[in-house]
């Protein structure tokens, strides 16, 4: 029988369940990777189950995103997480190394594998032809243990490309018109496959782009073939023996085809505060500008920085802009550096910020009240660049560095500079020697544990009923951002109850101390696509350790919704989304038979108490997971306590 990429892959990994659409299937992973902001806890994790050793492949721990060291904590982390790599057999990218998704493209990532990560932007490894699935941190740990990853076998959509992108058009402007199409809610359960003659068109670095924004669109995974084109990447980085041709047959199926012509499309923005709030640059050229930011692991490839380099060459930031560079790997650095573009970007006026994600998580790099940023990241959801009321929009590199030299939004193809035509090296930089890999000597290594760092929080079992108070009640396209701040409190990653003070503290800052005070069962009410963006856990976790229960909600997106269940809270979905409106913060809420209908997979019918009526809500659950809420998660699953 003919098969897609996405079932070549997922057939030959598949080892429990039957590959049938919707249902639950297990999945061998053969490659891991982790970073500092979700890895710390996966580790803390991986050692609370007693697991003594790496049985995947590959696992990889990256320090990418809290480099910004004010404070002790995050040195500690790093060097808990440098310890505990070396004591376990992980190979250890150390601090300016680069971003994780860039430097794992570059220098491990293979056609026909699977890679798991505690980062919603793994995907990006889909542009090498990998299944590569962002999920939280507790189930990577569980994969890097030697167990396998849960999901549903998805439905996968064919994006046929046909024709070749013009001068001045790029992959953010293919990934921005697919948010266009898909939207980012309404996906969960697809995997999307890119494929037709326009694939030939584009590099690896423009393919790794478009998947790393498939996390946007909410899909599980972006998988592009493996073809000539990756070839001559992975031998340009010293990885030839690492290619393998992978590509649908003749005659594959697909559940939806979508047709996406090059030639069509034009430079796009999305404009605040979501990146599926898509706008035309066109359209927006003229409104004046603040700061600019490129960089962060949907455009940091070289290509990306010698084009920046390109346009920014003999020219001055405007005054009343900022520019900020940060190259996604040290490979990509020492290259520019190497060639002159570096250089060229420094007399231009740019400042050259870390391999790293600071500004995209809002760790650094803020702009000024109410201020006007551009930046070539992948979200722009409303506070996540640090500043309340920042009007963040994320564009291609060009328009990025266009708008730094003019002061404003401008069109580039209405722009007087000579389109950059800028093309792969036949050779790039291959210097491994910033990473730490396992050694037999290494394993001896005494695990560091700085006074930040503390043990992972267990839940209780699950109730057998339900006696619960509405806590908050929130609206549609609540992100990971929204629940469990990023920024500067990352810092407190590895002190649940440091961190947890700050659940919800953009929207209610009493929420925290109220659920700490309660004598109910604490419970979040959700309007649609309830926990949007990153993988990370502690928007589970910390919830976990404040006494949540149960999140009700019209819609929940993957990996919010698997971390839930993975720190015993349920999460339900209004059968009738107008019960939605009947709920209110304060609202008490009972069900009798609460633990038994888990249990024996039947709906949950919640009594509100104050009005008298029956809320029916669905629970669609496997039996493993079922068996996972039971115990209060995974964690007391996996040890039996």
């Amino acid at each position: 029988m003919a098969q897609n990429i996405v079932e070549k892959i997922l057939t030959s990994h598949l080892k429990e369940g039957e590959f049938v659409k919707g249902q639950e299937i297990g999945i061998r992973i053969d490659q891991t990777l982790t970073q500092d902001a979700t890895g710390t806890m996966a580790y803390l994790q991986f050692e609370a189950m007693g697991l003594k050793e790496i049985k995947t492949d590959l696992s990889v721990s990256y320090v990418d995103h809290n480099t910004v060291q004010v404070g002790f904590e995050n040195a500690d982390d790093h060097r808990y997480l440098r310890t505990v790599a070396a004591r376990y057999g992980v190979v250890f990218s150390r601090p300016g190394n680069g971003i994780c998704h860039q430097v794992h493209l570059e220098r491990f990532g293979k056609p026909g594998t699977t890679l798991l990560g505690s980062d919603s932007h793994t995907p990006t490894g889909g542009g090498i032809g990998q299944v590569a699935i962002g999920a939280g941190g507790l189930d990577v740990a569980v994969a890097m243990g030697g167990g396998l990853f849960y999901t549903a076998c998805p439905k996968v959509y064919l994006v046929h490309l046909t024709g070749e992108l013009k001068p001045w058009v790029t992959a953010k402007d293919v990934v921005l018109k697919m948010l266009e199409i898909l939207t980012t809610k309404g996906n969960v359960g697809v995997m999307l496959e890119y494929g037709g003659p326009g694939v030939k068109t584009l590099s690896v670095p423009q393919r790794a782009t478009i998947a790393n924004m498939g996390a946007e669109m909410g899909v599980t995974c972006s998988v592009f073939p493996s073809d000539s084109v990756t070839k001559k990447f992975m031998k340009a980085q010293d990885r030839e023996a690492d290619w393998k041709e992978l590509k649908a047959d003749e005659g594959a199926h697909y559940d939806r085809v979508i047709e996406l012509d090059l030639c069509d499309l034009e430079p796009l923005a999305a404009a605040p505060h979501s990146p599926g709030n898509i706008k035309k640059i066109a359209d927006l050229a003229g409104t004046v500008v603040d700061q600019v930011c490129i960089g962060s692991c949907t455009n940091s490839s070289y290509r990306d920085m010698m084009t920046v380099a390109a346009i920014l060459k003999g020219h001055t930031v405007m005054p009343g802009v900022t520019l900020g560079i940060a190259p996604g790997s040290r490979q990509v650095l020492q290259m520019l550096a190497r060639n002159g573009a570096l250089a060229d970007m420094i007399g231009a006026g740019a400042r050259i910020l870390e391999s790293a994600c600071g500004f995209c998580i809002g760790n650094h790099f803020s702009p000024k009240s109410g201020g006007v940023s551009l930046r070539t990241s992948n979200r722009n959801f409303e506070a996540r660049s640090g500043t309340a009321d920042a009007q963040v929009y994320l564009v291609s590199p060009e328009v990025a560095a266009l708008a730094a030299i003019t002061g404003k939004f401008t069109d580039p193809r209405k722009s007087h500079l000579k389109y950059p035509e800028i093309h792969e090296p036949h050779e790039f930089l291959a210097d491994d020697t910033m990473f730490i890999k396992p050694t037999a000597a290494l394993k001896k290594t005494e695990v560091f544990r700085g006074p930040n760092i503390g043990e992972p929080p267990k839940n209780d079992r699950m109730p057998e009923a339900l006696n619960g108070e509405v806590m908050i009640h929130v609206g549609d396209k609540i992100t990971t951002d929204h629940i469990m701040p990023a920024g500067a409190r990352l810092k407190y990653r590895s002190n649940v109850p440091k961190y947890a003070q700050f659940v919800f503290e953009n929207l209610d800052k009493t929420f925290p101390d109220r659920c700490l005070k309660s004598k109910s069962h604490n419970i979040i009410v959700a309007g649609e696509s309830y926990g949007q963006g990153s993988s990370r856990e502690h928007a589970a976790m910390c919830p976990m350790y404040l006494g949540v229960k149960a999140v009700i909600a019209k819609s929940f997106e993957r990996i919010h919704a698997a971390n839930l269940i993975n720190f015993g809270i349920a999460p339900l979905t209004f059968k009738n989304p107008a019960d939605y409106a009947g709920l209110q913060k304060g609202d008490k809420l009972t069900c009798a038979v609460w633990h038994d209908a888990f249990l024996n997979g039947r709906p949950v019918v919640i009594r509100n108490e104050r009005t008298g009526a029956d809320i029916e809500c669905v629970c669609n659950l496997s039996e493993r997971q079922r068996g996972i809420l039971a115990a209060g998660g995974l964690l007391n699953h996996t040890t039996g306590k």
